[in-house]
């Protein structure tokens, strides 16, 4: 166990006690000690020493728990002085010390000194010289050693040390609680500040015994985040080490035992408490990740205070370099070369609420299935219709959310595509369907995980592995924290309301119902339409959002080469260039969305008219790129000059339909563009109200006078004739006089009345509400109606911007704009006019300052993009405004680009 060495005496005199080295391990008592070798291919040896002569005092011990009949055992007065002297002057040290009696049970009793030999510090005699220990009673002081114990006991009570003070030693007893009646109010008590304690006993490399001081709690204390190999305990009360749990616990043994550390109480676990201990050498739970004595657990790394991200860094430095319990690893992705592990890819289709197709830099397609997400589906069995065919897009609760969040965020973006495992393809089972070889991802676009993001909003749920199941996702705690939040807020899936019901009407190939519905979309013009399918070049399947309806839609105008059809009995080739045509439209409007013009309607009930993708003609587009003919039924449309001109050019290079044909002169086209200008006519106003929906009410600073008077006069005639307290019965729509917060009496019009003490009142002339008691109202004089000065309050909303859903961003806003603008004079133009109110833009009256572009400068609401040609100019100026604050990622844009997205991106409140 430990170096000897070993001196002779004469050859006729008494053996010399072999003196022997090692390091103190632990201390036991006041008198005695655990001493251990040095570690060789494992744990070292090691041996209990006792100190000779000498007597300290016993510390407490609690009852067996075998025993219910028997007691907790208290200190003895200096027991713990004793014992932690001697544990700040032994632990971890190195002592020599000399065998000098072994009793048949086999304790064994010696000196020992401080150092490398027997020239340092005799630890008896300094217990004793301390007042912490006393010589055996009856020991004669008959050798040195004895007569130097005598010496330094006298000189300990001649100075009242220790046992030999005044008093009985009641002080040092510590009241020693073994338990905890309520563990998770004492963690929540210490609010996460670090408690300073001593470890005194090791269970496992990540289980601790700890004395909490200075209340001396004797707790549990399970490692945050970890969890080391263990020893199992068999039937007949042995235990055997699981591989590695001897070395775990040695390692932390060594660090940690009977030291001075500091303990975050992060959580509890029955009785056990949940924390990180603190040393000034380091943190344990790290170290023993990267030592490869730990792994990671999810369920406790939650708690974790200090960063869930160092712990699997720390375990993924172990992993890489096959560390002990890893010493057989295997990473998921160690059969990938790099650039197939990590890429940039463009997203094409969403598949699913987790699946997505992308292509590659290569211009192959490639589906990703998104890790560690399950996306939503239908709990229990009698949920469906049996007779009804599922249309799980629509009929499974959050499905059309989740999707759409996806198809919003992602279609036609690039993304980060980091590949974290291959699932491997698994043939059916009675319950479960076959599936193929699958690879998971985490995607990112603008630094979010959108996996994050989906969980976040309760659009899908995280999945639970076997802890020794590495194939998860690499963001793995952050998914777990996202669904928490999600469950906390109440969020989709976690929502308590109703779950939302999509009654979406598919009236492809229903010729009675695309009768009827024909004449509606006729007269709409151009209606939004979402493409969710391509069947070929020209033929797609639109979902129409205002309609609520599916139908198949044919591109007017065009002839596009006919794919292959599966009919029974035989397979049609396709003809040339169809696969190309599909492929050209399925990348161009594939899950976008789109603006329609239905003309008519073939006689299997399909749709027949144009479709518009980013302002162009997406049967012009065709043409243009050859992979179409123009139809003589686009003779009567107003798109034919555009089309002929796309076929004109489009031959002219002879590729792909026009490679054999030969050139026939046309008529060229040059297409005519309306110019049309933005009126801009700014014209003064007092802004007097801003509402909750960012609307505001101004006053036409030309007509202000007339109101000043107006208001004089009234309350001049009330003054002369007050009205008469309950007289008044107010009724809504009715114009009225209110006394406002301000003792003043102001015009009115009745909205709503609850009850004669709640009357909601509108200010006309000012824009603000108000509920009053009937006894502040009074009737309205007809000398000062609306007839004789109309309402001076108009209302108003900002142009080419979009108000937040979210009510915390809204707040914001509206909070900007109450400090700027309220009560001050602007510059005001109505650009368009709207079903609520017209849309203007302001100014600022002294620097011509427009006030919805710093809005959106400062990250608080998103662009409004408008088609009209002479917004155009402005429309840029503010979207250029949006990248900036986009860029520095204030306030909306805090967790990046989410123009597709009205809430909040991972679910936090602000």
């Amino acid at each position: 166990m430990a170096s000897s060495a070993q001196s002779s005496g004469s050859s006729g005199g008494p053996a010399v006690p072999t003196v022997q080295r090692g390091i103190v391990k632990m201390v036991l008592s006041g008198c005695a000690i655990i001493v251990r070798g040095q570690p060789r291919g494992g744990p070292p040896p090691e041996r209990q020493i006792n100190l000779s002569n000498i007597r300290a005092g016993n510390l407490a011990r609690r009852a067996a728990a075998t025993q219910p009949d028997a007691k907790d055992t208290p200190d003895e007065p200096w027991a713990f002085p004793a014992r932690e002297f001697l544990r700040k002057k032994l632990i971890g040290k190195e002592v020599c010390f000399t065998i000098e009696n072994k009793t048949p049970q086999g304790r064994e009793y010696g000196m020992i000194y401080l150092g490398k030999d027997t020239n340092g510090e005799n630890i008896a005699e300094s217990l004793v010289a301390e007042g912490l220990a006393t010589r055996r009673e009856g020991m004669r002081a008959n050798n040195p050693e004895q007569n130097r114990l005598s010496e330094c006991e006298e000189q300990a009570k001649a100075a009242k040390k220790g046992m030999w003070s005044e008093g009985n030693g009641s002080h040092t007893l510590r009241d020693l609680k073994y338990t905890i009646e309520n563990p998770r109010h004492f963690v929540d008590s210490h609010h996460q500040k670090p408690v300073n304690a001593i470890i005194e006993h090791v269970r496992d490399g990540s289980v601790v015994r700890a004395l909490l001081l200075p209340d001396y709690y004797l707790v549990t204390v399970m490692l945050s985040g970890i969890k080391c190999p263990t020893f199992r305990r068999e039937a007949d009360g042995s235990e055997t080490p699981e591989p590695f749990a001897a070395e775990a616990k040695f390692f932390t043994e060594s660090r940690l035992l009977q030291r001075d550390v500091q303990i975050i109480l992060e959580s509890c676990h029955n009785q056990n408490i949940l924390g990180t201990i603190l040393h000034p050498n380091g943190n344990i739970t790290e170290l023993l990740l990267k030592e490869g004595f730990a792994r990671c657990v999810d369920w406790s790394i939650a708690v974790y205070t200090r960063g869930a991200e160092k712990l699997r860094a720390a375990e993924r430095f172990a992993k890489e370099r096959r560390l002990r319990i890893w010493r057989d690893y295997v990473a998921p992705t160690a059969n990938l070369d790099q650039k197939d592990k990590q890429f940039v890819a463009k997203v094409m289709q969403v598949l699913n609420a987790d699946a997505i197709v992308v292509k590659l830099n290569s211009g192959d397609y490639k589906t990703i299935h998104l890790s560690s997400i399950r996306p939503p589906r239908l709990e229990g069995e009698n949920t469906q219709d049996k007779n009804k065919k599922l249309r799980p897009l629509y009929d499974i609760p959050y499905m059309f959310e989740a999707r759409e969040f996806l198809r919003k965020k992602l279609i036609g973006k690039k993304v980060n595509v980091t590949v974290d495992y291959i699932r491997p393809a698994s043939p059916a089972t009675e319950t479960v369907p076959a599936f193929s070889e699958r690879t998971c991802a985490t995607v990112t676009i603008g630094g979010i995980n959108i996996a994050e993001a989906l969980v976040s909003k309760g659009l899908a749920t995280v999945i639970r592995y076997r802890q020794d199941d590495d194939q998860r996702s690499s963001h793995y705690d952050e998914l777990l924290a996202a669904e928490a939040r999600a469950i906390k807020n109440g969020k989709g899936l976690h929502s308590k309301k109703e779950v939302p019901i999509h009654r979406v009407a598919d009236i492809s190939g229903d010729t009675q119902k695309a009768k009827q519905f024909l004449p509606f979309l006729q007269r709409a013009g151009r209606s939004e339409a979402v493409v969710e399918y391509v069947f070929s070049g020209s033929r797609l399947k639109l979902y129409l959002p205002k309609e609520t309806c599916l139908i198949t839609f044919l591109l007017a105008g065009i002839e596009c080469p006919r794919g292959a059809r599966n009919l029974p009995g035989l397979v049609q080739e396709g003809e040339p260039f169809s696969e190309e045509a599909t492929l050209f439209t399925k990348e161009l409007v594939l899950q976008r969305e789109v603006e329609v013009e239905v003309e008519g309607m073939d006689k299997a009930g399909n749709f027949i008219g144009w479709l518009h993708i980013d302002g162009a003609n997406l049967s012009v587009l065709l043409v243009e790129h050859a992979l179409s003919k123009v139809h003589f039924t686009a003779e009567r449309s107003s798109y034919y000059k555009s089309l002929l001109s796309a076929e004109e050019a489009a031959k002219q290079k002879k590729e792909k339909v026009w490679a054999r044909s030969e050139e026939q002169p046309v008529e060229e086209v040059a297409p005519v563009l309306e110019e049309e200008e933005r009126s801009a006519s700014y014209r003064p106003v007092f802004v007097t109200e801003i509402t909750d929906d960012l609307h505001f009410f101004v006053q036409d600073v030309e007509t202000g006078t007339q109101l000043e008077k107006l208001m004089e006069n009234m309350r001049n005639d009330i003054s002369s004739h007050p009205p008469i307290e309950g007289s008044y019965a107010p009724r809504r729509g009715e114009f009225c006089i209110a006394k406002f917060v301000d003792g003043e009496w102001y015009r009115a019009r009745v909205e709503k009345v609850e009850s004669p003490a709640k009357v909601h009142v509108f200010y006309i002339d000012y824009g603000n509400r108000e509920i009053l008691p009937s006894s502040r109202l009074g009737t309205l004089p007809p000398a000062f109606s609306p007839r004789v000065l109309p309402a001076q309050a108009t209302e108003y909303a900002f142009a080419f911007i979009q108000v937040p859903q979210d009510e915390d961003a809204r707040t914001d806003a509206v909070d900007s704009v109450v400090r700027d603008i309220q009560n001050t004079q602007c510059l005001l133009n109505v650009e368009h006019l709207s079903a609520g109110c017209p849309h203007v833009t302001l100014q600022f009256a002294d620097s011509k300052g427009d006030v919805g572009l710093g809005l959106v400068k400062e990250g608080l609401v998103m662009v409004e993009v408008r088609k009209e040609k002479q917004f155009q100019k402005v429309i840029t100026e503010y979207l250029n405004a949006q990248e900036s604050a986009k860029s520095a990622r204030l306030n909306l844009w805090r967790y990046g680009d989410f123009r597709a997205d009205d809430a909040d991106e991972f679910g936090y409140s602000r």
